[in-house]
């Protein structure tokens, strides 16, 4: 409901990419043109060359001249005539190679489109060898709160690298959407209907690994990441995965993901202090002051799903809780009396890891902690926070390129 440090909810939108598959009715479209092609041959030529062919051409011909007999005498002029002469031995044979080529003729048609369904089947499987094994990728559906900065950082990477996705936004009162889950918190990424991808972490290193590896299948990545319960420090049972970090690479594919000593290493770094620092500093930050908080819950309630007693009871009651709950998150962290520091600080902390010499961390192209925190940071678009943050830190051209390179799926190869 809130922009608060929590694994959230969800909403929705769709992006379409082109795929190549072969429609499983192709297959059979070739074995029974091939079929039809070897029956129709046998047949063609059996006419041609059997004695017969004269009597076939015989009762042909006399079953076309009883159907020119019946026509008008204006059309055919001599209809009785021409039905003698079309029965005559001579024209009856002559019937019967004609018919013989016409199914000969028949046949060249059913090799052509055997030969035809057969090169595109090739093609397509040439082309999912190209693609990474797949024919097709998965169905996606995102359920979510907008305004959620764990469901933004998913967002970003499914952006980034132009994957189709539908996404579905949860009422954060009542959370009707997400009644049939056990699971309760937001971000969820059901995969195929069937696959049930939990924590904003757990599914993007899921999802990246999917993307690359040639012989996993989602549910086989998943076992990876397994759940762990434990109980917090204020005495609530939490859930938590292990490896979520982690992208489930072979030898040769990590390599070729990251070329660099400790790439990898340092994707991981920053990707967990986007979760377990940057992600808290946002809401002290919209909820700084009375007039910031009722702004973020106008935000909020506009761009969420919330009914009409919903969101007025959201924009007015919960900016006065979640002003007070600012305030206890601000001492939790140990945040500075002016929390915007602390923001302006973590921010230039990171320009400061990009460097002066990178486009993104991950070099000319965005790696996972560059869609994190892009994702994190992106929830406070709108609200006197975020205008702050680019006015008073080095942060804008990083994130300028970032937003160019989620809308223009620039992963996408």
């Amino acid at each position: 409901m809130t922009l608060v440090a929590r694994e959230h909810s969800r909403h929705g939108h769709l992006n379409t990419s082109p795929t190549s598959a072969v429609h499983p009715g192709t297959l059979c479209k070739s074995n029974m043109a091939a079929a039809c092609t070897r029956a129709l041959c046998k047949v063609g030529g059996g006419i041609l060359e059997s004695p017969a062919a004269r009597r076939f051409g015989t009762v042909s011909s006399f079953l076309v001249g009883n159907v020119c007999s019946r026509g008008s005498g204006r059309a055919y002029g001599t209809g009785g005539d021409r039905s003698h002469r079309l029965s005559s031995p001579r024209t009856g044979a002559a019937g019967g190679r004609v018919l013989g080529c016409a199914v000969l003729l028949g046949g060249g048609l059913g090799l052509y489109h055997a030969v035809k369904f057969r090169l595109q089947r090739h093609l397509a499987e040439e082309e999912t060898k190209v693609s990474g094994g797949r024919a097709g990728g998965p169905s996606l559906t995102l359920y979510q709160y907008k305004t959620c900065p764990f469901c933004s950082k998913v967002r970003a990477f499914l952006d980034y690298h132009g994957l189709p996705y539908e996404v579905v936004e949860v009422n954060p009162v009542m959370r009707k959407e997400i009644k049939w889950s056990v699971y309760r918190k937001v971000p969820i990424l059901m995969v195929d209907t069937d696959v049930q991808l939990n924590d904003s972490s757990v599914i993007i290193s899921s999802l990246k690994t999917y993307l690359i590896s040639k012989d996993k299948s989602m549910s086989d990545i998943l076992r990876c990441y397994p759940e762990m319960k434990s109980v917090n420090d204020r005495g609530k049972e939490v859930t938590e995965y292990s490896n979520k970090y982690w992208v489930m690479l072979d030898q040769g594919e990590a390599a070729a993901l990251y070329p660099e000593k400790g790439m990898q290493k340092e994707e991981m770094k920053w990707r967990q202090w986007a979760d377990d620092w940057l992600v808290h500093l946002i809401s002290p930050n919209v909820y700084r002051t009375s007039g910031e908080a009722l702004a973020s819950f106008d935000y909020i309630v506009r761009e969420g799903k919330f009914g009409s007693y919903e969101g007025f009871f959201a924009k007015y009651v919960g900016a006065a809780a979640m002003f007070l709950i600012a305030k206890r998150l601000k001492s939790r962290h140990n945040l500075q009396d002016d929390v915007r520091q602390d923001l302006y600080k973590a921010v230039n902390e990171w320009v400061a890891a990009v460097g002066k010499k990178r486009k993104f961390m991950g070099g000319d192209h965005p790696n996972l902690a560059d869609l994190a925190v892009f994702g994190v940071l992106r929830v406070m678009e709108g609200l006197q926070a975020f205008d702050d943050m680019m006015e008073n830190t080095k942060v804008k051209p990083w994130y300028r390129r970032m937003e160019r390179a989620s809308l223009n799926h620039e992963g996408r190869a």
